[in-house]
């Protein structure tokens, strides 16, 4: 009996991400076809994924901004808000899907024998197709809201900010994908708690205009989102070199996360997704 193996037995890390690597044509095609098919039902289509932010900022701006006035003591609030809105909707939205990833796909899971993980990664790579709209769209607004920005080299630094952002993501996903695969009530707690972490970010208003306790303003700093979104507003709005400090807090989350994530789903790569009620 040596050197036999049970069918379907959970391989190592190593070839489990051996394997992950193999089906990335798969998870290419499946992210594809699921932007293609989006929206597709509507006489818009597609174009909701700009409408949607646009159209939820202009709301955020009435209430936050307008009547609740969290737009005083911070320049260029518009500008602010679009990248609050835009950035954390995506994150938001992203967590959500990839969340439900394997039990929307569950009969995928059981046709089939290939790593669980990727199914989540194709949801999080979809959401990122569609990202790459919305993100050009946000840096158009920025651009054309006054008062008029000016490009400077510190625009760049969307680039590592939107990588650490998917990284994070990616890592928050995996561990969400597994609990909700074995408790789906999880999912609708996890559309509560990603609305704190919302309010949590800074989405809406500056926290050193409405926090003056500097340790809670260090605790909400050491948030991912809230340096997520605070390195952009910098680099885009402020002409501010974002510090080490912050990009530590954010690299540190992610990574952190992404390990963790990938090593619990593995973990119990086995028995996600199948249904429970056979």
């Amino acid at each position: 009996m040596d050197g036999l193996r049970r069918v379907g037995a959970r391989p190592g890390i190593g070839n489990y991400l051996r394997r992950l690597w193999e089906v990335r044509h798969f998870i290419a095609y499946e992210a594809r076809v699921s932007v293609g098919a989006q929206n597709r039902e509507h006489r818009l289509g597609n174009i909701w994924l700009v409408l949607t932010p646009i159209l939820n900022g202009a709301t955020y701006f009435l209430i936050f901004g307008v009547l609740l006035g969290t737009s005083r003591g911070v320049e260029n609030f518009l500008g602010f808000l679009t990248i609050g809105v835009f950035m954390f909707m995506f994150t938001s939205r992203t967590i959500i899907q990839g969340a439900n990833a394997l039990n929307s796909k569950n009969n995928v899971v059981e046709a089939f024998n290939f790593p669980r993980i990727a199914l989540p990664v194709s949801s999080v790579l979809k959401e990122t197709l569609t990202y790459a709209i919305t993100l050009v769209t946000m840096l158009v607004l920025v651009l054309a809201i006054p008062p008029l920005e000016v490009i400077t080299w510190r625009w760049l630094l969307i680039i590592p900010v939107v990588v650490l952002q998917l990284v994070l993501i990616v890592g928050l996903v995996l561990l969400f994908a597994r609990v909700v695969s074995k408790v789906r009530d999880f999912a609708q707690v996890l559309t509560f708690a990603l609305r704190i972490w919302m309010y949590g970010s800074g989405v809406f208003y500056s926290f050193e205009n409405i926090v003056s306790n500097p340790a809670v303003l260090a605790i909400l700093e050491f948030n991912p989102m809230h340096q997520v979104l605070n390195i952009t507003r910098n680099s885009l709005l402020y002409g501010v070199t974002p510090e080490w400090s912050q990009w530590l807090i954010l690299a540190s989350w992610a990574i952190g996360l992404l390990i963790i994530g990938t090593v619990v789903f593995w973990r119990a790569d086995e028995s996600l997704g199948r249904d429970a009620s056979r």
